[in-house]
């Protein structure tokens, strides 16, 4: 067995294994084409749209799960971000915006996957509750930055809600929690290097959204 295992906080185990992979979903050419100005808000709005089928199968899992001895404890509700999508998609594209809405191949195949570990490995569940949260928490505000000020939205309001966490006052604090949670997750050596993998393919998954979208908004030549 790896003695780093045991010696090693899971939370940086998790957060050390994935950061390739992180960094690859960062610096896809379409986010940074997004975060650029390069793309018009149409381009937002359908990222949005596409996160939008994510968290709603994240949510959906989560509430199968708040009882359970290994998700249970990550299921906190002012983390969720269903209804903050809601209010910016009604924003960005109108009150009938579900009409229309679709999710790309990647999203998917992305939101099933999240669905499919809610419904059959709890352990699994929490490596796809880490990447989008705690990445919510920490580059989402870039985000939301560069969408007010490229689009004009108002300062944390209709259209970047996703990205404002009103009921937690002290991000900093809030994940320091969630990383003590993650170190004393209810799993042993092995389970835990299978959520890391899990952690992986997720940002692989999320990846591919962001190609698939860089597809439909290639900047023209």
């Amino acid at each position: 067995m790896d003695a780093t295992a045991t010696v090693t906080p899971f939370s940086t185990l998790i957060r050390t294994a994935s950061h390739e992979q992180h960094t690859e979903a960062e610096t896809s050419t379409f986010m940074s084409d997004l975060l650029g100005g390069r793309l018009g808000v149409d381009a937002y709005t359908c990222y949005t749209e596409q996160l939008w089928f994510v968290y709603r199968a994240l949510e959906e899992g989560a509430e199968a799960l708040r009882d359970d001895p290994v998700a249970g404890p990550f299921i906190q509700p002012e983390l969720m971000r269903s209804t903050e999508l809601e209010r910016d998609l009604a924003h960005l594209r109108g009150a009938d915006w579900r009409e229309g809405a679709e999710p790309l191949p990647a999203t998917a195949a992305y939101a099933a996957r999240v669905a499919e570990c809610a419904r059959t490995w709890p352990a699994g569940y929490i490596a796809h509750h880490y990447t989008r949260y705690l990445g919510d928490l920490s580059g989402g505000q870039i985000i939301r930055d560069k969408a007010e000020k490229t689009w004009g939205f108002e300062r944390k309001g209709d259209g970047v809600r996703f990205y404002v966490f009103e009921e937690i006052t002290n991000p900093a604090a809030f994940k320091r929690g969630y990383r003590e949670l993650l170190d004393a997750v209810n799993a042993d050596d092995l389970e835990k290097q299978r959520i890391v993998e899990e952690c992986k393919r997720a940002f692989a998954l999320n990846t591919a959204v962001f190609r698939e979208l860089g597809e439909v908004f290639p900047l023209s030549a």
